[in-house]
């Protein structure tokens, strides 16, 4: 087997997508796993499946066992980044819920003491993000922010706040890989 790889998740959320993708496409040795509002969501902010494709191996979320996933078993990934990451896949998260290709990354990165770097888009009850025709303001709900305040007691999971954060976070895991 070759070094181990990074697995990327992007969910349907837009928040700070394409600053997200743009960091994603500096880095090597990365796959991605794409929910099926993601692939929307992607295609809403000017990005095609294609231009991914032609850097990255993609898994989409078509299947209902997610086979993908057995490749934490094999030591295949070193770290999972699930960037940007909606309130539900947050909250299934948390709840243990693992019915979609991107909660069973998360599920069986943890079952294999694989880190895990989650950038939610609900971190603070009012906050700035970023639309399809420009920034916004959104006021996550209580019970939005309570899940991101409870995966950040998860082990091995991390969680950033911002994009600057996430390519900090991201850079420092990498340099600490042999």
């Amino acid at each position: 087997m070759n070094k181990p790889r990074l697995a990327w998740a992007i969910t349907g959320s837009g928040h700070y997508l394409k600053e997200c993708l743009d960091f994603l496409l500096t880095l090597d040795a990365v796959d991605i796993y794409i929910s099926q509002a993601g692939e929307e969501v992607v295609q809403m902010y000017g990005v095609s499946l294609a231009t991914l494709r032609a850097r990255f191996s993609v898994y989409r979320d078509k299947t209902a066992s997610a086979p993908p996933v057995g490749l934490f078993y094999k030591g295949y990934y070193h770290t999972l980044v699930m960037a940007p990451t909606t309130s539900n896949t947050m909250a299934k998260c948390v709840l243990g819920i693992a019915d979609t290709l991107v909660t069973n990354l998360y599920s069986q990165a943890g079952k294999c003491k694989v880190p895990s770097i989650v950038y939610p888009c609900d971190i603070a009850p009012e906050m700035e993000t970023t639309a399809p025709g420009g920034k916004v303001m959104v006021y996550p709900r209580a019970i939005d922010l309570a899940s991101t305040a409870s995966l950040r007691q998860f082990e091995y999971t991390q969680v950033v706040e911002s994009v600057d954060e996430l390519i900090n976070t991201v850079q420092q895991r990498l340099a600490t890989l042999p």
